[in-house]
């Protein structure tokens, strides 16, 4: 009597290898993809160097920050400076601007005069949260961006967004009248 074959050993080693290779292959596409957005956004302007004295809080919070974005285009992650890179962040707004501190990332700073707004919604850069994120609205250079953020506390979105909102028409106002100093 003959005895049945239990394990196929070189079937199952082949096709454990053809799966790691298929993995391998698909994860070397995704970072081939990363470095080409990359290099599509190499025009993008530095980012501004955060200041010694960042001038006197207005609030404070600590949270996720999510990426960013093209503004109106919450699908066209910018990778470019770190500025794709998921990473916690603690959020101070001042008087100058928003730093937002990422531990182990890059630092951002985005000053006053380029704020653009805030808002509240559910996704950025393909995450969707629908509890909301902080969606900061800030110009690099001539391009307009958008930043997603997901607070400890996501009941003080709509106080950061009033607060943005205000630093953004306060530093419009002063834009207005050093226009209008000027006008003969």
């Amino acid at each position: 009597m003959q005895k049945a074959k239990v394990n196929d050993w070189p079937t199952h080693i082949g096709w454990i290898v053809g799966l790691l290779i298929l993995v391998g292959l698909v994860y070397w596409l995704m970072r081939q993809g990363w470095q080409w957005r990359r290099t599509l956004q190499s025009d993008l302007a530095e980012l501004p160097a955060v200041p010694s004295e960042p001038g006197t809080t207005i609030l404070e919070s600590s949270g996720r920050y999510h990426g960013s974005t093209t503004a109106g285009n919450w699908l066209d992650r910018v990778v470019a400076h770190g500025l794709g890179t998921r990473s916690l962040a603690e959020l101070t707004l001042t008087e100058r601007g928003l730093l937002v501190r990422r531990p182990g990332d890059v630092d951002l700073w985005l000053p006053a005069e380029d704020l653009t707004g805030a808002r509240t919604d559910t996704g950025i850069a393909g995450k969707v949260v629908p509890a909301g994120l902080l969606v900061v609205g800030w110009r690099l250079g001539g391009k307009d961006l958008e930043s997603g953020f997901r607070l400890d506390h996501p009941d003080r979105h709509p106080e950061w967004v009033a607060a943005i909102d205000a630093r953004v028409d306060q530093t419009l106002a002063v834009r207005t009248k050093k226009t209008e100093g000027v006008a003969p």
